[in-house]
């Protein structure tokens, strides 16, 4: 009994080392994929000269909220390693970017109205979730304890 437990401590602290290991690379990665979503978005601006104004914006605009959609896989594999667990509420929030960002992109394309309400009932429903999460997140839980 006792080597059993021993063994369950030392694969679970094992594993835990492991994955923050593997957690820091993908911090990494993250990063860099960030400063290179920044270098891209500065190298775009190139094409306010080039392109019509409200095409120019379009792109740089769908950049920028990549790079945002990005800072908040970042935040949720910080949160991750500081935690322990990954919060819902970070990956409704990546979610609801990447789909805003999805949304600016057809923002000057012509799209059929089933399309545009899939789309509305999508970022609703996230909404509504993401409200659930917070009221009911375990954190406020443990102070109502």
């Amino acid at each position: 009994m006792w080597g059993t437990e021993t063994f369950d401590a030392g694969m679970t602290t094992f594993f835990e080392k492991c994955s923050r290991m593997l957690l820091s690379l993908l911090i990494i990665a993250i990063l860099l994929a960030v400063l290179a979503g920044i270098v891209y978005t500065f190298y775009d601006l190139r094409l306010i000269l080039t392109l019509p104004f409200h095409a120019a914006f379009k792109a740089i605009l769908v950049d920028i909220l990549t790079v945002l959609a990005v800072i908040e896989i970042l935040r949720t594999a910080l949160a991750y390693f500081s935690e322990g667990r990954v919060k819902v509420t970070y990956i409704i929030d990546t979610v609801m970017v990447t789909v805003l960002t999805e949304v600016m992109a057809f923002w000057y394309k012509e799209m059929p109205w089933q399309q545009l309400a899939m789309v509305i009932l999508l970022t609703l429903s996230l909404a509504s979730i993401r409200v659930v999460a917070v009221r009911f997140s375990p954190r406020s839980h443990r102070g109502e304890l």
